[in-house]
């Protein structure tokens, strides 16, 4: 049975895991206690001409190395990950009508795949528009220039979720969680309502203000002919890495 409430739930996330501090404070006290071990058998060696004892001394002593040898290796891997190993990920975003799907909601989307914590020279994310429309590339526009803002204000405070409109919306209130946020929560809000009105406007009345053609070039693709269902390939970079 699905309840209201569940059709809100996010398909999956992901979550920090808690209790790290704990956990490598366990990790330390692991640590120890093998050193201890292997002090202890080193400095107990049997002596005497039996060889029985040694022999077993010996198997001992080589089991608890390998597991000591085997427990550093895992916890290498655990503590820090390799980041120079991770592969480069590509995230494509597709639309195609502005009308039918609304443009907050697709710049939100790019906007929360560009808050990914992973290597931000390793992630790109590309917004596909099959309809060719100016009014996505003005979004686009004003969502790149809104990240500079919103992606360090998301990455110092570590907010949840990345969307911005999600974040705001479940924050109804203008006083954060933090009060050492509050003027960055404050200003980057404002910013976020200020680009959401823009962006509205904008698709109220149909057509990018002249002003802001002459501002970007890219607007001059849609001076030929120009339709849905015919259109040339148009590629632009937006925003590098932050």
């Amino acid at each position: 049975m699905v309840t209201a409430r569940d059709e809100y739930l996010p398909l999956f996330e992901t979550k920090e895991a808690k209790g790290r501090v704990a956990c490598r404070l366990f990790a330390v006290s692991m640590l120890l206690a093998i050193s201890m071990v292997v002090v202890y058998r080193v400095k107990h060696v049997p002596s005497g001409e039996g060889t029985q004892g040694r022999w077993a001394w010996i198997g001992l002593f080589l089991t608890e190395i390998w597991f000591f040898l085997s427990w550093i290796l895992h916890q290498a891997v655990r503590w820090n990950p390799y980041e120079k190993e991770l592969p480069g990920v590509d995230i494509l975003v597709c639309t195609a009508d502005p009308k039918v799907e609304p443009l907050i909601m697709v710049i939100n989307t790019v906007l929360s795949m560009m808050a990914y914590d992973y290597p931000p020279e390793k992630l790109t994310v590309y917004l596909l528009d099959d309809g060719g429309s100016e009014l996505t590339f003005y979004a686009m526009l004003e969502a790149s220039c809104f990240s500079k803002h919103w992606l360090p204000f998301y990455k110092q405070f570590k907010v949840k979720p990345p969307s911005p409109a999600a974040y705001f919306s479940s924050h109804d209130s203008d006083d954060p969680l933090h009060p050492q946020m509050a003027n960055h929560y404050n200003s980057i809000k404002k910013l976020y309502r200020e680009m959401e009105n823009r962006i509205k406007i904008v698709i109220e009345v149909g057509r990018v203000p002249q002003e802001i053609r002459r501002e970007h070039k890219g607007f001059l693709e849609w001076n030929t002919v120009f339709s849905p269902r015919d259109l040339q390939t148009i590629l632009e970079v937006k925003l590098h890495a932050i």
